[in-house]
């Protein structure tokens, strides 16, 4: 799982660097040169997807995700190991389901292409599935790290 996540951090830097430098080069030759790059917009949304996707993977790897524990704080020890056992399970539930729900919907919009650059929707589509993937196995993998053993295991 480590080589996984940092594949997906490397991924996720890159294709931030290349939305970056990408919106600058357009900024520029729109304002600058009065040739605006046409293409740019539907590379963008694209690389933005995969962005937050590879982002999503990344924060359950670190365990980073934003949370509000007003709730686990009012409960005792073992009350937060239950509550974070659950929600954890609800989030592994809801994830699969996610990632389902968007192969499903790449798989059908894979005849689709993009108006300028004529991409198909399946690799725009498909950035949901792979992320929910990815946020489902570190999140399994925290819940095993989490789980008591008994001794002698």
């Amino acid at each position: 799982m480590r080589l996984f996540g940092k594949v997906i951090e490397v991924s996720a830097v890159l294709t931030l660097f290349l939305l970056v430098i990408m919106t600058i080069a357009a900024v520029i030759m729109r304002y600058c040169f009065n040739m605006p790059l046409q293409w740019t917009e539907e590379v963008s949304g694209l690389l933005m997807v995969w962005v937050v996707m590879f982002g999503a993977v990344v924060a359950e790897r670190d365990n980073t995700h934003l949370s509000i524990p007003f709730l686990a704080d009012a409960l005792t020890s073992r009350g937060q190991r239950i509550l974070a056992f659950l929600v954890s399970l609800m989030s592994i539930i809801l994830l699969v389901v996610m990632a389902w729900s968007a192969w499903k919907l790449a798989a059908g919009t894979a005849f689709k292409t993009t108006q300028i650059l004529k991409i198909s929707w399946f690799w725009i589509d498909i950035a949901v599935t792979v992320g929910a993937i990815g946020v489902a196995c570190f999140t399994a993998l925290h819940l095993i790290k989490k789980t008591p053993r008994k001794e002698g295991e």
